[in-house]
């Protein structure tokens, strides 16, 4: 008789952890529909919009030089100029699916290879840049919140200031005041690599990161401070329960999620910055290159890199809403919470 009650518990058990899993199953089956679907709009987007900019990246290759009808012909066909859009648009996203990016007109190398060449030096301006903005910003408005008073406030103003200043302008002050005339740090290049590089990327990252981290600042202040004033925080502090004790577990625990939440698609937000910062800087990465690109319409590289950004950054925001989702039980998976 135990033997059969402890199978049915058992069975109960499986059948309830199955149960369990099926949303979760569910939810992730239409988060990761949802992503496919936007990155193909995403890829018709920007390829549709290269089309329809004016000029053709053949004139840049036969400016100032004679070209015979048939060469221009040959090039036509080589990077399928010669047929529709939709048709084209087909041989390039098979192409895509396949890890081919075509090849670069201007260069005539593989699009892969040239970005290849490149795409570390963003990642690591973007991952420097990240850090910035998670570890100062979350401090200043974790200190903001808890600690208020003049210098807090201060700090705040200081912040809400830095939130108005473009990354462009950021970008030139700080390399007129830290790299011309203090002459602390380099004001171009990537330089030789390991500490150097990042030393190099001290004032793009900065740069780059600053209306973020303000962003990000004043978002924890206000989280902070919203559940400082909660009832069941205010419960707390009346029954004597120590300070410590309550911002650890009831003020930050709860301020954590939405805050970290924003402060990730923040982060996710730096790519489309890093693009100017790159070309102030002559970094050398896919930014400065896709400024290049389009200058000679070379519209294979401006392809390539413009989907590589897009797809990035709605990977990296479907990630984030899935692991609020999951992470928060407040938020029932695909569904308003009751």
């Amino acid at each position: 008789m135990t033997d059969t009650s402890s199978t049915r518990a058992i069975a109960t058990r499986k059948v309830s952890r199955t149960a369990s899993l099926a949303p979760t199953g569910a939810f992730l089956a239409r988060r990761v529909g949802g992503l496919l679907g936007t990155m193909f709009v995403a890829s018709f987007v920007v390829f549709g919009a290269l089309y329809l900019a004016p000029g053709s990246p053949l004139s840049f290759l036969t400016q100032g030089r004679s070209v015979t009808p048939e060469a221009i012909a040959q090039l036509e066909a080589q990077y399928h100029l010669d047929q529709p859009f939709f048709m084209q648009y087909l041989i390039w996203l098979g192409g895509v699916f396949k890890g081919d990016l075509g090849s670069s007109i201007i260069f005539g190398d593989s699009v892969s290879n040239l970005l290849s060449q490149r795409i570390g030096n963003t990642a690591l301006l973007l991952l420097v840049a990240a850090v910035l903005v998670l570890l100062v910003g979350l401090a200043v408005g974790l200190f903001a919140g808890l600690k208020p008073g003049v210098f807090s406030e201060s700090v705040m103003v200081a912040a809400t200031a830095a939130m108005a200043v473009p990354g462009f302008v950021a970008a030139v002050v700080l390399m007129l005041v830290f790299a011309v005339q203090l002459g602390w740090f380099p004001s171009y290049g990537m330089g030789d690599g390991g500490f150097d590089s990042i030393w190099h990327l001290t004032l793009p990252a900065v740069a780059l990161a600053i209306t973020s981290i303000a962003f990000v600042a004043r978002l924890t202040q206000n989280a902070i401070r919203s559940e400082m004033r909660a009832d069941h925080v205010q419960t707390a502090i009346s029954r004597g329960l120590p300070y410590r004790f309550i911002v650890q577990r009831h003020v930050i625990r709860n301020a954590a999620m939405p805050v970290l939440t924003a402060a990730g698609l923040t982060v996710a937000g730096l790519i489309a910055g890093s693009v100017i910062i790159e070309q102030i800087f002559q970094l050398g990465g896919l930014g400065q290159f896709l400024i290049d690109s389009v200058q000679k319409k070379d519209f294979p590289v401006v392809q390539a890199i413009c989907l590589i950004y897009v797809a990035t950054f709605i990977v990296l925001n479907t990630l984030i809403d899935i692991a609020y989702t999951l992470l928060d039980p407040r938020v029932s998976l695909g569904k308003k919470a009751s």
